[in-house]
């Protein structure tokens, strides 16, 4: 069987790579006009449910060379004395030690380098048209090329053009949680080495941290903002010109990572939000990751999600024999689990990460204090209800027992009716 996938991000290569093994035909197309094969992006993290899907693809030891290697963790407050915590005396607590923190665009390169031999990428395209005819969909993409696949499976995020194609407009599906997120590269000035500085304030908070393969470092931005501006979202002046606004009235290192933003080529600026649909497939068309289930980028485990939401999909797909009114119901029932409960963080981490006043502030920074001082059996209990541990206790099945070995053939590329 023949299987399109958009989107060469996370999920999209995760889902080729078993496709592949389970012995179909997937082809990946990306809007994109080459690999994002550098270290672009922000920090993500690979929570134990992914850990075990990457264990199952050989790649663990490899994520793990990679990791962002993050030490310690240090609050900045102007006019106060900081507060340092190693992260290494209590990642146990929250994570079992099966948690791995990576550069997005590095995990992209590794996820691409594991299926580039064997799966066949079309950069620099995307899809334009999609026609469900019951015995396959017949696709146009941009460049005109006109081809037919059993099935196409949508990976490609938040503002996915596939489930606009098939389900209609994103504002349908799309609820804004009430904050924002923004990112980008800029010089390493504070020569920082595994440690992150966190400058927080009322309905807003800051971050920097360095890339240890560049000898850059990334500033991250989180903000509370209940209402929606209007504007482009491919307008990335508007979007520094929000996040300036915002930030106008802050301290710390403040007006000089807005600088930076305003030089920044890779920044970027999305509002967090999460995606609900009452089906996640339709006809021979299904939607993996962000673009079916995102739970709210930088704060509800998406990255994870995705990663265990591909590998079902194909397992699920490979369990069906192809037979897609079987395999996407089936696959719906176990995401659907772990996709409930990374919904339920993203809010809880506004709530609780970004300060809503000043009190709220004044208690995060004294349990940061006093956190590291707390014996590690109580912490453990503590942190049992933490983000961290509820986007860890999922269970991913084992791969089939038996798969059979890919079968020969590619997608069949000509002329093929749209209706």
């Amino acid at each position: 069987m023949d299987v399109l996938i958009s989107g060469a991000s996370v999920a999209g290569p995760v889902l080729a790579y078993w496709l592949d093994r389970f012995g179909f035909t997937p082809v990946v197309v990306e809007r994109a006009a080459f690999p994002r094969l550098g270290l672009g992006g922000h920090a993500v993290d690979l929570f134990a449910p992914a850990t075990a899907v990457m264990g199952h693809m050989g790649l663990l030891e490899t994520l793990r060379e990679a990791s962002t290697e993050s030490t310690a963790l240090r609050l900045e407050r102007p006019g106060k004395r900081s507060i340092t915590v190693d992260l290494r005396d209590i990642s146990d607590a929250f994570a079992d030690g099966r948690h791995l923190e990576i550069m997005r665009g590095e995990l992209a390169a590794i996820l691409h380098a594991a299926t580039a031999g064997r799966v066949d990428y079309r950069f620099g395209d995307s899809i334009a048209e999609l026609g469900d005819h019951g015995d396959g969909v017949a696709v146009r993409f941009d460049s005109g090329d006109r081809a037919r696949f059993d099935l196409v499976i949508g990976a490609d995020g938040m503002h996915s053009r596939v489930r606009e194609l098939v389900f209609g407009p994103e504002r349908h599906w799309r609820q804004h949680l009430g904050g924002y997120f923004a990112v980008g590269t800029l010089p390493n000035h504070r020569e920082l080495t595994g440690l992150t500085l966190l400058y927080n304030a009322v309905d807003r908070i800051a971050a920097m941290y360095p890339v240890r393969q560049t000898g850059l470092a990334r500033a991250v931005f989180l903000f509370r903002r209940g209402e929606e501006p209007e504007f482009d979202p491919r307008d990335i002046d508007a979007q520094r010109r929000l996040l300036r606004a915002e930030y106008r009235d802050e301290g710390w290192d403040i007006p000089l990572l807005l600088d930076e933003m305003d030089r920044a080529e890779d920044f970027y600026l999305d509002s967090i939000a999460r995606i609900r649909l009452d089906s996640w497939s339709r006809g021979r068309v299904a939607l993996v990751g962000d673009a079916g289930y995102a739970p709210g980028p930088a704060v509800g485990g998406g990255t994870s999600l995705a990663v265990v939401g591909a590998y079902l999909l194909a397992r699920a797909l490979a369990e069906a024999d192809g037979d897609h009114s079987v395999a996407f119901p089936a696959y719906r029932a176990p995401v659907e689990a772990y996709a409930r409960r990374c919904r339920e963080v993203a809010p809880a981490v506004l709530r609780r990460g970004i300060p809503r006043s000043r009190a709220q502030l004044r208690f995060s920074e004294t349990a940061m204090r006093l956190l590291p001082h707390i014996p590690h059996s109580i912490r453990t209990r503590l942190m049992a209800g933490s983000a961290s541990s509820t986007l860890s206790s999922f269970t991913v099945p084992d791969p089939p027992a038996r798969t059979p070995p890919p079968r020969p053939g590619g997608f069949r590329a000509g002329p093929a009716p749209l209706p």
